[in-house]
């Protein structure tokens, strides 16, 4: 009786603990968000100069400053790039909105001609309706207004990214001087190594993946003379963090933005097949060669996971739902006590 009224509360206090800190996070989240960037942004640098390293002949030559070096020359430049292309883009949004509502009327005009229902009486009233209920103009205006808000963010993630690679060098020597045992340090050090080489290089080849995505979806949407071809590239990249949810939108996100902009009906399909490939490619052929299982999660973990950071953090949750539970998986099997939680988040209960 008592050890189930000890594992009650337990429970209980893991439950209300639970609880607590998802409040916290949710509260605190305009101050936090940045900073889990920032510390993002630290694993895809020490990623790309893990990487670096192992390049056939050259890269053991290469001095680690060098590395580090070439690794935050990229991220910048990809950084000025994306501020410049979203800039760029809400310019091109709020000059050209009242066209694309035309564009859109005219579209669910085809629709409604291909569907056969122009002749029903009713159908202006429902075009009207149509119009005043889903008004691109203010579609594309909060798309905008939002864009615009991520374009602010950048500038104190690099600011927090640029110190926490300053301070990198002096991090061990304070967790040696986090205890009087030098065990517990060695142990809590193995836990951070851990943490950083598989979420690091996780983030550096999703990374990698996601502009060779972006890069292709540019490209097919140049090709077919299409607008918001580096918008759309540019989301496709971002939406590649995503797991599951990403393939959809990353086909979704772009065909949207054609057809608002009044695209062709063949162009479309063109685009929505290639894009469709594309995803299919990356899902199924790059991503299991390039990552293989080295997370360890389990499939429902990674969808529980985006569900929860993307209620508390919206779409910048969702984007670090997985390093986030890579994160916990790791921490979990270090202690006899989380260790059967490990267990359950990982894909086959099998732990390093």
């Amino acid at each position: 009786m008592t050890e189930h009224k000890s594992l009650l509360q337990t429970l209980v206090l893991g439950i209300a603990l639970a609880v607590l800190i998802g409040w916290v996070l949710y509260v605190a989240r305009d101050v936090l968000v940045p900073v889990a960037y920032s510390v993002l942004l630290v694993y895809v640098v020490l990623g790309m100069t893990r990487q670096l390293a192992r390049i056939p002949g050259l890269g053991p030559r290469l001095p680690p400053s060098l590395r580090y070096v070439v690794s935050a020359t990229v991220i910048l430049v990809a950084v000025w790039g994306i501020t410049l292309l979203v800039l760029e883009s809400v310019a091109e949004i709020t000059d050209n909105a009242a066209r694309y509502d035309k564009a859109m009327l005219g579209a669910v005009q085809r629709a409604a001609n291909w569907l056969g229902i122009e002749a029903e009486p009713t159908w202006p009233q429902l075009r009207q309706l149509l119009y005043d209920r889903v008004s691109v103009t203010r579609l594309l205006g909060s798309t905008a207004g939002v864009m615009l808000r991520l374009v602010s963010i950048p500038s104190v993630v690099l600011l927090y990214a640029l110190f926490l690679l300053i301070e990198k060098s002096a991090f061990d020597r304070k967790i040696d001087r986090l205890y009087a045992d030098p065990g517990r340090s060695a142990r809590l050090r193995t836990v951070l190594h851990a943490i950083n080489d598989r979420v690091g290089n996780y983030l550096a080849l999703k990374t990698l993946l996601g502009v060779g995505l972006g890069v292709l979806t540019w490209g097919a949407m140049a090709l077919l003379g299409l607008p918001f071809a580096g918008l759309s590239g540019l989301l496709v990249a971002l939406l590649n963090y995503i797991p599951y949810v990403g393939s959809v939108l990353g086909v979704a996100v772009p065909a949207l933005l054609a057809f608002l902009s009044g695209a062709d009906d063949v162009a479309l399909v063109w685009l929505c097949v290639g894009l469709a490939v594309l995803q299919f490619l990356n899902g199924n052929v790059l991503d299991p060669w390039l990552m293989g299982s080295s997370l360890n999660l389990s499939p429902f973990i990674i969808l529980f996971s985006l569900a929860v950071w993307g209620a508390l953090w919206g779409i910048p949750g969702a984007l670090l739902a997985v390093p986030f539970a890579a994160i916990m998986l790791i921490v979990f099997q270090e202690f006899e006590g989380t260790r059967p939680l490990a267990v359950l988040l990982s894909r086959d209960g099998q732990l390093d």
